[in-house]
């Protein structure tokens, strides 16, 4: 089973790229984050004519995610924890397979910047509903994948210059050690999995030719459950659709796992 996470940064303006990435790679599975349209504004037509199940949770103009699946599967909307959060940032699924199920969860992880603002602690809490949540979704014991953009520098190797990172919301010791808290609970880096090397980018800024001079950073994960971490068989980081015309600054990360 392809999993896949992209942060489309405006699946309207990507819709290219998207059905491209679809038609290339054809993933099984397909989170998205950034989509920033309304459910019923979301290209769901040229999606499904491509062979997909198509679940949103949008946002007018800000967020959203998605779920694509070739298979059709039960949502859930919404991370629990805080019923006045309106920001949507979360979606879930549980996904058949000829032996069970996965669940798979697309998650859009607050910035936080600037750190002196309330978005910094709104991050914080965030990622508290998560461990929460993430707690009580492996005492199922199946195959599960959280994927998405966690807008977190898990260590300086996941930098191009991590000196430039210091005083960013999503580089803070107080961030990294939130997600080591998350991680503690059992789950298990994807990428890390397979190799410690550094050089391993997701995102590339618009400015100051980032791209062009590699200077990335590493914050869109595939955190896998015992049972899905079994599965394993690799994972590959699609860096090429970001040098495409008018790309998103993030580029799709994919795992394989045999269920």
């Amino acid at each position: 089973m392809r999993i896949a996470t992209w942060n489309v940064n405006s699946v309207r303006q990507r819709i290219g790229h998207l059905l491209d990435y679809l038609k290339e790679v054809a993933p099984d599975a397909l989170c998205l984050q950034e989509i920033k349209c309304l459910d019923d504004q979301f290209p769901r037509m040229e999606v499904e004519e491509l062979g997909y199940n198509v679940e949103t949770h949008g946002q007018k103009g800000f967020n959203g995610v998605a779920i694509l699946s070739k298979r059709p599967f039960e949502v859930a909307r919404g991370l629990p924890g805080d019923d006045s959060d309106v920001q949507s940032r979360y979606i879930e699924a549980v996904i058949p397979t000829d032996k069970g199920v996965v669940r798979l969860a697309s998650v859009y992880l607050p910035n936080g910047n600037p750190p002196d603002s309330d978005k910094y602690p709104y991050k914080l809490a965030f990622m508290d509903r998560l461990i929460r949540h993430a707690r009580k979704l492996l005492e199922y014991e199946e195959p599960m994948v959280l994927a998405g953009d966690f807008n977190v520098i898990p260590e300086a190797k996941d930098a191009a210059r991590p000196e430039l990172w210091t005083g960013d919301a999503l580089f803070l010791p107080q961030t990294r050690e939130k997600f080591r808290e998350l991680m503690a609970l059992g789950l298990t880096d994807a990428l890390r999995a397979t190799t410690d090397a550094g050089g391993l980018f997701t995102f590339w800024d618009y400015q100051a030719g980032a791209w062009q001079k590699n200077n990335g950073i590493r914050i869109d994960h595939l955190l896998l459950s015992p049972q899905a971490a079994d599965r394993l068989q690799s994972v590959e980081i699609d860096k090429a659709i970001r040098g495409r015309d008018k790309a998103s600054d993030h580029t799709p990360i994919r795992i394989e796992l045999t269920v």
